[in-house]
């Protein structure tokens, strides 16, 4: 093994720190990019919160390579009930990544509504529940109210794709 990899050995919180320098980075370039007319009555203006949020973003990120570098490790949480030593259930991990993944394909092309109920439908069939009536017409609830949820308490349209013009 390298000197550089045995070094960093143990410090896995490094990926961490840089994973939080890039989105700061991104962030910061983002919002530079944000193209705004100029406002004598709104000063701080649209730019502002992204800016605030990238500098607190790399700011974690120096602080915290700082910390591992130095000798910090992050401590596990006593109060979980983890047994680390039993492998992932991944009959339960694939059905329910595929359930994300399919409203995610699904969502502009079919709406919301449908890609929703899939999504809590998949979800809850790959979490073990087998009451499939039930289950259906409370995904169908779920997304809907979502649907108007969205619409009328924020001012948000989702995608209604191919119920277009029913909803």
């Amino acid at each position: 093994m390298s000197s550089l990899a045995t070094g960093l050995k143990g410090r896995a919180e490094l990926g961490v720190s840089l994973l939080l320098g890039v989105v700061g980075i991104l962030v910061f370039l983002d919002a530079n990019g944000l193209v705004t007319p100029y406002s004598q009555s709104d000063p701080v203006g649209p730019k502002t919160v992204p800016f605030i949020v990238s500098g607190l973003l790399i700011v974690c990120a120096v602080l915290l390579a700082i910390n591992v570098l130095r000798g910090g490790k992050g401590e596990a949480e006593g109060g979980e009930d983890v047994d680390l030593a039993h492998p992932a259930d991944w009959k339960t991990v694939l059905p329910l990544a595929g359930a994300f993944i399919l409203n995610v394909l699904l969502i502009d092309w079919a709406g919301w509504v449908i890609s929703g109920t899939i999504l809590f439908w998949g979800s809850v069939l790959a979490l073990g529940s087998r009451r499939y009536i039930r289950d259906g017409l409370i995904s169908i609830a779920l997304s809907l109210l979502t649907f108007y949820g969205f619409y009328l308490g924020l001012g948000i349209a989702l995608p209604a794709g191919l119920l277009e013009g029913i909803l």
